[in-house]
């Protein structure tokens, strides 16, 4: 019934974009919120309460009826997160939120509820965390544009702190446009202000911001954007741009392609004054300008340059190369930092496990490798993924030859062993356009 509900919901909003819809919260039932317990990670971290997704489920049905009760009734108050910092590739940190579980739940089944109203609204070049979107069909899309349309200069944009300098007020502007339920609108308003605990076990409400990790934020992340840049940015290619636009955004990370450096230079121009607005500003050093696309190689060499410059994006360094029979071609790499800083992971990670039987380290070695190469294993990629293969079994051998002093472990004996356990190394994802056609271009 509750699915039945939200395909209301979604029907209403493609017949009516203008509609503002003032009755949501009934579409969390207690079936709902059921489901969404179960779509949860059985092993995440606990949150303040310390309850964890084993513990919730003893009596889970008394659970989820008083826990629908609270929200309707407006009993319900979310706890605050409990913060813990996560390195991040150029050594700082960035906070992440681990909130309660109950709190997952409720936030989960909004989610699903709102994505009926906003996947109707949300442009097609926005790829974040939405269903049935993926980071790979940003990369595939991107590449595909970059390769089939008039392009010459990326815009490798890089939005500064944007999860810590979203403003409330505009946010829940933002979302007024189609949501005029208030008790919705409170339940929002109270995940986005309760904050976190602090060290001292002090709750620290939060002014701005959306906590990142919290199950809700990336839907409002792309809400806030969809108004502050998508909108405008479409407007603008259409309006303002002398050429042809290419633009993918993938949260908060954006790459732009423009036919034009003037239209290039004068959207840049415009965009800064245009997030300043909503409290949002361009990373001044992150954001660059280069050449790139099908003529960048010859434009560079008849300027007595250097190869084109390249740009990372989504954990992949795209290059400007030329397939076999010399027809330009997007190339893609994993990105050496984020190479180096797993390979870096894995070591830290084998010494913990220097006792462990060899059985146990080997099932999860095999793991490693095979979300590594779920993610990097795109065409053009093997030299990078046969790279982090060799460096993880080198540097378990070489911990097991000082876990082992007495009998040395030769290669000869244990590169055949391991080979037999370990995945081939292998291409795993189809070439970006065959992707791209089979999913968009209908």
């Amino acid at each position: 019934m509750a699915m039945l509900g939200f395909a209301r919901v979604r029907e209403q909003a493609l017949r009516d974009k203008a509609l503002q819809f003032t009755t949501l919260l009934h579409h969390v039932t207690p079936e709902q919120l059921k489901q969404s317990y179960f779509q949860l990670k059985r092993q995440a971290a606990t949150g303040v309460d310390g309850v964890s997704w084993q513990d919730y489920q003893e009596n889970l049905d008394d659970k989820i009826v008083n826990l629908h009760a609270r929200i309707h009734s407006g009993r319900y108050t979310p706890k605050p997160a409990r913060r813990v910092w996560i390195p991040k590739s150029d050594g700082t940190q960035r906070p992440l939120s681990i909130q309660s579980l109950e709190d997952k739940i409720a936030q989960h089944a909004v989610v699903a509820l709102l994505n009926q109203i906003y996947e109707v609204d949300f442009m097609g070049f926005s790829y974040g965390f939405r269903p049935n979107r993926s980071q790979h069909d940003a990369l595939d899309a991107l590449t595909y544009g970059i390769s089939k349309r008039k392009v010459n200069w990326v815009l490798d944009l890089d939005l500064q702190k944007f999860f810590d300098t979203v403003e409330h007020e505009w946010l829940i502007r933002m979302i007024r446009h189609r949501v005029q339920d208030k008790r919705l609108i409170t339940l929002i308003k109270r995940w986005i202000k309760v904050g976190v605990v602090d060290d001292q076990g002090q709750r620290v409400p939060a002014e701005r911001g959306v906590p990142q990790g919290a199950v809700i934020s990336p839907l409002l992340a792309n809400i806030y954007l969809h108004y502050a840049f998508d909108l405008w940015s479409h407007q603008w290619r259409k309006q303002k741009a002398h050429g042809e636009v290419l633009i993918i955004r993938y949260a908060d990370d954006a790459v732009l392609g423009f036919q034009n450096k003037w239209d290039a230079n004068a959207y840049l121009a415009m965009l800064a004054p245009r997030l300043n607005y909503f409290g949002l500003s361009v990373h001044p050093d992150k954001t660059r300008l280069i050449r790139f696309g099908r003529y960048a190689a010859s434009q560079s060499a008849a300027r007595h340059q250097k190869r084109p410059d390249t740009f990372d994006f989504l954990g992949f360094t795209h290059y400007c190369t030329i397939r076999e029979n010399g027809e330009f071609k997007v190339g893609r790499k994993t990105v050496r930092k984020r190479l180096i800083k797993q390979i870096k992971a894995v070591q830290d990670e084998l010494r913990k496990r220097m006792h462990e039987a060899l059985g146990k380290t080997l099932k999860w070695i095999r793991a490693v490798l095979l979300g590594h190469m779920n993610y990097y294993s795109v065409p053009g990629n093997v030299q990078q993924i046969n790279l982090f293969h060799q460096e993880v079994v080198n540097r378990w051998l070489k911990m097991l030859r000082r876990r082992s002093q007495r009998h040395r472990i030769i290669w000869a004996k244990f590169g055949p062993w391991v080979r037999s356990y370990l995945p081939k190394v292998q291409v795993i994802h189809p070439y970006p356009e065959m992707r791209f056609r089979a999913k968009y271009s209908k």
